[in-house]
């Protein structure tokens, strides 16, 4: 068992800083050890009197597995009384959360639930978002629902690796919950007009943060956020990042720029929302991948040129394999053509691919985003089709680009020659150019420190 002599010297410069700052956030990525740092934080805090009853909002996975876990191998954390609210009936969650346990752990998606469940009896002085950045919507429930106690908590320790995955217009929702708009505007009204501009077609509403003004947001926040970098701390293998680029059928290719050509028509004829240009491009997405739904929720394959090209990196690999897939239809025509385990709330399925025992994993972005640990089963993952998010792209690769893996990490992307699957990668990379502006900053701050 560790103790707490084992902590590394950045993460008990984390432990100061969540304690000597009440609202705070910890960007650091993964593998850095933020439930541990957290934790002996709170610990801290608690032997001081300064706290009296936490609640940590995680991912569903983290929430039943990482954060309960984490205590039993520190013995500086093993006498932490905790409940886990997730993942039971609601006569279950109501007796768990009733016994107002120092910690209490519960999902994100329960939010809304537990602010209705205490009203104006909110009982937690400390709230610990992990993986913050899925509270980067303020028109999402979780992030109302909380909004309404912050006058309740006293303090808030935000934790992420990918704090603006889209743009920095994903900081104001998360910042306002560290310190209700002081920093960024008291609303998000506020903050566009002061620090973005509108892009696009009008009827869009979509905006962007004017070049100019991205570094008085790095600024106005680095007093809230500490920056932690793997690149700094640990020594990773090699990543190798592959395009293979697939060719589609004449057939296929032919479908793909009719709708291409109708959709650019309904753009330039202003009849295009953003709910149904996402449908659109989304189906273009579908073709480059092999098979498209119907009006009626019914897919239909196109080609089986990704298919065949997968099917020859499994067959020539010889090692197992975790592939990303987009759409429910990529997952079935996997499944039928070559096989593979799909990857479920199980945590014997982690396991069992952690022990080698599956050749072909098969995951959904979002399903393997956050807390899982999959280094041990392997060292090559393939995206079947790309996402739009940069969030679930970085989290993703880092299931297998780790502390704890001890091999080159080759992650390979099948990309067709259709325009949209290389836009999609360019648009990644613009979010990943301004998101680590953000974070260098911070990064150059703390050095100063």
């Amino acid at each position: 068992m560790l103790a707490r002599s084992d902590l590394h010297d950045y993460q008990k410069r984390a432990v100061d800083w969540v304690i000597n700052h009440p609202r705070c956030a910890l960007w650091v990525d993964m593998g850095l050890g933020k439930t541990v740092t957290t934790l002996t934080a709170l610990g801290d805090l608690f032997n001081e009197g300064k706290i009296r009853q936490v609640l940590i909002v995680a991912p569903l996975r983290v929430a039943l597995n990482t954060w309960p876990a984490e205590p039993l191998g520190w013995a500086h954390l093993k006498g932490m009384t905790m409940t886990v609210a997730a993942g039971l009936t609601p006569k279950q969650r109501i007796e768990a959360v009733e016994k107002h346990a120092p910690i209490t752990v519960i999902n994100r998606e329960m939010i809304p639930w537990l602010v209705a469940h205490f009203g104006q009896q909110w009982p937690y002085d400390v709230v610990v978002i992990d993986e913050s950045s899925s509270f980067k919507s303020h028109a999402s429930k979780r992030w109302k629902a909380l909004r309404k106690v912050l006058g309740k908590i006293d303090r808030m320790i935000q934790l992420t690796g990918t704090p603006a995955p889209n743009s920095l217009i994903d900081l104001w929702p998360q910042v306002y919950l560290l310190d209700q708009g002081e920093r960024l505007g008291k609303t998000r009204g506020v903050f566009l007009q002061k620090f973005c501009e509108q892009v696009g077609n009008p009827n869009w509403n979509q905006w962007r943060v004017k070049p100019a003004r991205a570094p008085a947001i790095h600024k106005a926040v680095s007093d809230l956020a500490l920056r932690l970098d793997a690149g700094e701390f640990l020594t990773l293998p090699e990543r190798i990042d592959v395009i293979e680029k697939i060719n589609m059928s004449k057939k296929a290719m032919d479908l793909y720029t009719a709708m291409e050509r109708e959709f650019i028509v309904k753009v330039e004829r202003g009849e295009i929302t953003a709910a149904n240009a996402a449908v659109q491009v989304g189906k273009l997405l579908q073709i480059c991948n092999g098979a498209i739904y119907d009006e009626n929720g019914d897919w239909h394959e196109v080609h089986s040129a990704k298919l065949d090209r997968l099917k020859e990196i499994v067959d020539e690999a010889q090692e197992p394999i975790l592939v990303a897939y987009s759409y429910r239809c990529d997952l079935q025509l996997i499944v039928d053509r070559i096989g593979g385990k799909v990857l479920d709330k199980n945590t014997a399925t982690v396991d069992s691919w952690n022990k080698g025992e599956i050749p072909l994993l098969l995951a959904h972005p979002a399903s393997a985003g956050h807390g899982l640990n999959l280094q041990k089963g392997g060292s090559l993952a393939v995206w079947y089709g790309p996402t739009y998010s940069l969030e679930l792209y970085q989290q993703f690769n880092a299931r297998l680009h780790r502390q704890g893996q001890e091999r080159p990490v080759r992650i390979i992307h099948l990309v067709s020659q259709a325009p949209a699957e290389t836009a999609v990668l360019n648009a990644l990379r613009e979010k990943r150019v301004g998101q680590d502006a953000l974070l260098n900053f911070l990064k150059s701050l703390r050095k100063e420190r």
